[in-house]
């Protein structure tokens, strides 16, 4: 079994928070992992891009080919929709519904929601807006990431949990259950 990802967003969202995340989940289910990131002009609200290749056999590249990818996990629309030519036909998207309007001609937004909701599997909600209501607003990765959970397939939410745990216990209990909550709210929005 094999789940090819791409993570995207723009810097400051926590897309590499998600892929350390999902990372961990699989080194702890002892799966096979690859990665590649692409964040230069993140730390100036640039494209933040990630790569992530699961498997339970040895993975020979850590780029995913065009038509290949089995999920785009994405922190905003229009990065979503930026590389939907490498989605696979069966493939499915996870995004954030709100835009992150950084440069003067982003797209419109009626525009980005018709060709999201073109594609045949598309799960998308207003992450901000919901780890908010939990009174975690730093956690809306972890509800993006709670909505591909079902999706991921190769690591159970168990897993993720636990990995959830393991990479924010040194920022203290707090923390690490205001994450887990939006994760937990994040698996709801998707059910």
């Amino acid at each position: 079994m094999k789940k090819d990802i791409i993570l995207s967003g723009v810097g400051g969202q926590g897309i590499l928070s998600i892929a350390t995340v999902i990372g961990e989940a699989a080194t702890i289910a002892g799966l096979h992992l690859k990665q590649a990131e692409v964040h230069g002009m993140s730390q100036r609200g640039g494209d933040v891009q990630s790569d992530l290749r699961l498997s339970t056999e040895p993975i020979a590249s850590d780029l995913i080919a065009r038509g290949q990818a089995d999920l785009i996990i994405s922190m905003e629309p229009m990065e979503a929709l930026r590389y939907l030519p490498f989605l696979a036909a069966d493939g499915a998207v996870i995004t954030s519904s709100k835009p992150f309007i950084n440069i003067p001609n982003y797209p419109e937004e009626a525009a980005l929601q018709a060709e999201l909701k073109a594609l045949p599997k598309v799960v998308q909600s207003d992450i901000d807006q919901v780890a908010a209501d939990l009174g975690a607003a730093r956690s809306s990765n972890m509800v993006l990431l709670g909505m591909a959970a079902k999706f991921l397939e190769i690591v159970s939410p168990d897993t993720l949990r636990e990995a959830i745990r393991h990479i924010f216990a040194s920022k203290g209990d707090s923390v690490v259950e205001s994450n887990i909550r939006a994760f937990n709210a994040g698996i709801e929005l998707s059910e």
